[in-house]
């Protein structure tokens, strides 16, 4: 986020950096926070599962001959390993007061390859671009479904084979927005908007780590998409590393 972040420090101008087409305006007068690498901490930590993992479903994809293939699928709500949590999104809900940050001006990528989301869980700033692929050879269907309170753009938008990316972005925070595929059902994954850089999703170790954060008291929540959330306070001092481990229940 260190690159990102130092593009637009100071007041904005007309001329200054600007959000993705589609998103509006930019506030002449916002400023936005700088980072203090002389006092930033980091938040790290383990999600765990109690219990038995609940199994993967094995997914049936032969209604289209070009995603059936000789391997098989299995869902991705429950994956990780040694009693970790894979594709919980992790974030820093309160603490920073009003602070505002610029959304990266590196576009995220989303590919659908082997009729499958990657990655399957998002993380982006609100009016961070998001570059949609299609490296499959057959016609996908992206098609977000926000909460419609959040006020966040629905748009459903087909892709055939080699088709130039989608573009695409949200302006408001919204977590675990889904996103599905009308042409394969059992095409879906989750992107989660903040207002803040400061989240994570976790690997299959279950592992994440949120860096780069002032000194300061915060709410800290995780995220998923079948088990819920949870939430700690963890307070972050001058350069050190606080720890915050989860553990959501299983069967």
């Amino acid at each position: 986020m260190r690159a990102a972040t130092s593009v637009c420090i100071l007041l904005l101008a007309a001329a200054g950096c600007k959000k993705p087409a589609g998103q509006g305006s930019l506030n002449a007068t916002a400023t936005y926070t700088q980072i203090d690498w002389n006092t930033a901490g980091t938040i790290s930590g383990t999600i765990h599962i109690s219990g038995e993992m609940p199994k993967s479903v094995q997914i049936d994809m032969a209604q289209d001959p070009a995603c059936n293939f000789a391997a098989a699928n299995f869902s991705e709500q429950y994956v990780g390993r040694n009693g970790s949590l894979q594709n919980v999104f992790i974030y820093v809900k309160d603490g920073l007061g009003n602070r505002m940050y610029p959304a990266p001006s590196t576009a995220v990528i989303i590919d659908q390859k082997g009729c499958r989301y990657h990655p399957h869980v998002l993380g982006v700033v609100a009016g961070q671009a998001i570059e949609i692929d299609n490296s499959d050879p057959t016609t996908h269907n992206i098609h977000p479904t926000p909460d419609t309170a959040s006020g966040n753009r629905e748009f459903n938008q087909s892709q055939g084979p080699g088709a130039a990316p989608i573009s695409a972005n949200f302006s408001r925070p919204e977590t675990m927005l889904p996103v599905k595929c009308n042409q394969h059902p059992w095409m879906k994954m989750y992107i989660n908007v903040s207002k803040t850089p400061y989240f994570a999703v976790t690997k299959d170790d279950g592992k994440f780590e949120i860096k780069d954060l002032p000194p300061g008291t915060y709410n800290v929540v995780a995220v998923h998409e079948k088990l819920g959330k949870k939430n700690t306070s963890v307070t972050v001092t001058a350069k050190q590393a606080a720890t915050a481990d989860f553990s959501f229940g299983g069967q």
